[in-house]
């Protein structure tokens, strides 16, 4: 009987990849320890927003030059259905060129990966994609696709795609070794050690380049949308920008950050339930 006929030896082995690939697991964070760590972030955001206010009201500084936080705050509120209808948009081109940066990025990672040669063609091809100046190239992509949904996923995926393979590749690499020669030994084929082992292996740093990744898409949504589109945070932004409206590209500002935090956060949520056995380091 061959050593892999059964698939016991592989999932243990797999076990013993992963325990050796990561950290050890250890107990989620209750919701104390989470305000925690959240509490200081929030104090430092309260501060400045308190010298804000302090700063304009003590100046007098004019509000098309720089509102209050609360005169944000209460003609973000007044607009609110302005600042949601041109949401929309922003948060569907954002998703859709994600889902193509990431599927775009796996494709490459997995070749790249099964094949030495590929990795050393497309790397130096990665790192030169990167060089392009996004300023320079979404110009034309709305020249050559039209003002339409094409060219703005392609400038988001242009800016999120590298972070996202370089993790995957990266991650793969530095698969323990002694896992991959003992399910070799076990006479595993290349696609079940990829599977059992290297894949495992590789989300940690997948989800740590997701997070970094994530915090560009909406502004490359943004940034397409200034460019040029029909909605969108970006036109909205532009719109009020030459209305002298100071406080509602703030407050579109303010959307954009809370969209990005809310994105960023998600990954975390996605990881817990794609890596239980990863908890990383919760000090």
């Amino acid at each position: 009987m061959s050593p892999v006929s059964t698939r016991s030896p592989v999932r243990t082995a797999s076990a013993v990849s992963t325990r050796s690939a990561v950290s050890p697991a250890a107990p989620a964070p209750g919701r104390t320890t989470l305000l925690r760590r959240l509490a200081p972030a929030v104090l430092v955001v309260a501060a400045l927003l308190t010298l804000w206010q302090a700063a304009v009201t003590l100046t007098g500084v004019r509000p098309q030059v720089l509102p209050s936080p609360l005169r944000v705050l209460e003609q973000g509120w007044a607009f609110r259905g302005a600042l949601w209808d041109n949401a929309l948009p922003t948060i569907q081109v954002t998703a859709i060129g994600f889902a193509v940066s990431l599927t775009v990025a796996w494709a490459i990672a997995i070749a790249v990966d099964f094949s030495p040669w590929l990795r050393r063609a497309l790397t130096p091809l990665l790192v030169a994609s990167q060089t392009l100046p996004v300023m320079a190239i979404a110009p034309l992509l709305i020249i050559w696709f039209g003002f339409g949904l094409l060219p703005k996923v392609l400038v988001i995926a242009l800016v999120t795609f590298f972070p996202v393979a370089v993790g995957l590749i990266e991650g793969f690499a530095a698969t323990d070794r002694s896992a991959t020669a003992l399910l070799r030994s076990m006479g595993a084929s290349r696609l079940q050690q990829f599977r059992y082992v290297r894949l495992p292996g590789a989300l940690p740093s997948f989800f740590t380049a997701l997070r970094v990744a994530i915090t560009y898409a909406v502004t490359g949504a943004i940034f397409a949308e200034y460019v040029g589109a029909r909605a969108g945070l970006g036109i909205f932004m532009q719109l009020q920008k030459n209305q002298f409206r100071t406080d509602l590209v703030l407050a579109a500002v303010a959307v954009t950050a809370v969209l990005s935090i809310a994105l960023f956060g998600l990954t975390y949520a996605v990881q817990r339930l794609v890596t239980p056995w990863y908890r990383g380091d919760h000090r």
